[in-house]
């Protein structure tokens, strides 16, 4: 039982007959009656989801849409004349074969909150259902939100379910009580227990897809709504017929079907609906948007719903097509190292600016649970930090520990560690011990391994060092060595040079990554001298010499 429901009110419904062919088993005729005038007085159609009962789905899909029945802000009769129930049966089976909605045999677990849309998409589901081998389980959710009516609501869609002999599980929550104690927002805390509930039924019932219904005129509000908030392209592209989310897929076979011809639909087939009363209050966004801003806007453009739903399709197709570039330019340009995830910054600047942003936004989401951060400013800051005339070294904190850094010409983003994942030495630091014999070592906090190779035969050509190769006379070490991060003063004798240098000094003029320098691997002897830094310099002392002494070759790999 999910937070928040009142006991004993989960259940399941899966029993009964219809009535001839299938049709009406309840109706609420006041209601009905209340919701048609509403249509044919020129208000508004109502939506299932501007309310927190089934308030739409906000992510940033791209959409397909265009619909198949005019604008959705006509007179419902008239809107229907010459498209039919058939039409609407023939497109829906059209649509769910194109976009592969279902496969045969599926079991789906279809949303339906009572009303007049959600209601015709059970019917149609089940109208082929039967040629195709479909499982379905009716699912609703009564948030006790606003008393009697929604009760009234489950009612209506158990005898439905009922009499098309398909099973129904319900639940009823308290979300006032579970709002008042989480202190969240309502609709979204609304949309979080409505889509557990449809995930943990269609986990009992052995189904992975979740049937919306979400129609077109849906489609132009949430376009209308995403453009008024300042939305990019993908927001623009508004909802798509299919998408996943976690382990299921939902799918929206209505999404290119105006509300006018559901109606008709409805009333063709004797279908029974409630009116979500909220649907006329104008406390939400969405209900503001539909009530009062279409309207005034459609006096500009009388088919403006129908430009929204295009405006959708056209900005969903060409948002796949970027989409499908920018993952090839990730797995082309963009580096994945020890968590990392990098880019050189001339790759990154050579591409067009949309490209920029898309692969900047890309590899966020990659390193990201959530869009929480993905805001159009974050991203500016951090292509803009790439140009040639930006500083050299820049850092920048995303959140959720993600950290996008400039070192150079390369620009990088990682998760920072905290301290309790490395061995402790000072803070964040680590330190490892090489025991005499030892073959191999992983510094695992900072992606270098090293191997020793304990001899007293030279190795032609690698008696001092070779970069990544070290050479030691084993008489003159104190051991045990050690290899660990770097300590605030470090210095080293360099080979060649006369006096010591700072370690700091020397990653800045060897250009060493800011974001590796805390855990850059120095070798040390127990004395605590510096011996070695590897890929850069080594000391003066224990030079290895031809006679007979025992020596150390240590190879460094960072990879």
């Amino acid at each position: 039982m999910q937070t928040g429901e009142t006991p004993g009110k989960s259940q399941s419904n899966s029993i009964g007959k219809s009535d001839s062919g299938g049709r009406s088993v309840s109706s609420d005729d006041n209601r009905r009656i209340q919701y048609t005038d509403m249509i044919e007085s020129s208000s508004p159609d109502s939506s299932p989801d501007s309310s927190p009962d089934s308030s739409p789905d906000n992510s940033p899909d791209s959409s397909s849409g265009a619909s198949l029945y005019g604008n959705g802000r006509q007179n419902a009769a008239k809107e229907a004349s010459g498209f039919g129930s058939q039409a609407i049966v023939s497109a829906f089976q059209k649509v769910a074969e194109k976009k592969e909605l279902w496969r045969y045999g599926d079991a789906i677990v279809v949303a339906v909150s009572g009303g007049p849309d959600s209601m015709a998409l059970l019917h149609l589901l089940h109208s082929v259902s039967k040629e195709q081998r479909l499982r379905l389980v009716a699912a609703h959710v009564n948030h006790g939100f606003r008393g009697e009516e929604s009760e009234r609501e489950l009612q209506t869609v158990v005898r439905f379910a009922e009499g098309l002999e398909l099973p129904c599980e319900t639940v009823t929550l308290d979300m006032p009580a579970y709002l008042q104690e989480n202190r969240l927002n309502l609709q979204a805390a609304a949309r979080e227990k409505r889509y557990a509930f449809l995930r943990d039924t269609a986990e009992r019932n052995g189904a992975s897809i979740i049937a919306l219904a979400h129609h077109a005129d849906d489609q132009a509000e949430t376009v209308l709504m995403r453009l008024i908030r300042g939305a990019g392209l993908g927001g623009l592209s508004g909802m798509t017929d299919k998408r996943a989310e976690k382990n299921m897929e939902l799918i929206r076979p209505l999404l290119r079907m105006n509300k006018s011809g559901l109606l008709q639909y409805c009333e063709d087939y004797g279908i029974p609906y409630m009116v979500d009363s909220s649907n006329a209050k104008r406390d939400y966004f969405r209900n503001k948007v539909r009530l009062d801003i279409l309207p005034y806007l459609e006096q500009y453009n009388p088919r403006l719903s129908s430009s929204l739903q295009r405006l959708a399709e056209v900005a969903g197709a060409e948002g796949d097509y970027m989409e499908q570039q920018t993952e090839l330019l990730l797995e082309s340009i963009v580096s994945r190292r020890q968590g990392h995830l990098e880019v050189s910054c001339a790759d990154l600047t050579r591409l067009h600016v949309a490209l920029q942003r898309r692969l900047i936004k890309l590899i966020l989401r990659y390193l990201l649970q959530e869009n929480d951060y993905l805001s159009f400013e974050g991203i500016e800051k951090m292509r803009l930090a790439a140009l040639p005339e930006s500083p050299s070294t820049w850092r920048m904190d995303i959140g959720a520990n993600l950290v996008c850094v400039r070192e150079y010409g390369i620009m990088r983003w990682f998760r920072e560690r905290s301290d309790a994942a490395v061995p402790a030495l000072g803070a964040g630091g680590y330190v490892y011990k090489i025991a005499p014999g030892l073959q191999a070592l992983e510094a695992e906090p900072s992606g270098w391994t090293f191997t020793f190779h304990w001899s007293a035969e030279p190795e032609a050509g690698n008696e001092q060092t070779a970069g990544y190769l070290a050479c030691f006379d084993c008489s003159q070490l104190e051991l045990p060595l050690v290899i660990r991060s770097r300590l605030p003063g470090d210095r080293i004798q360099v080979l060649g040079l006369n006096g010591s240098k700072k370690v700091q000094d020397m990653f800045v003029d060897e250009k060493v990554p800011p974001s590796c320098r805390a855990l850059y691997p120095l070798l040390c002897d127990a004395g605590g001298r510096l011996l070695w830094i590897p890929g850069i310099r080594r000391s003066s002392h224990a030079l290895a010499v031809k006679d007979g002494r025992e020596l150390l070759y240590i190879t460094a790999r960072n990879e």
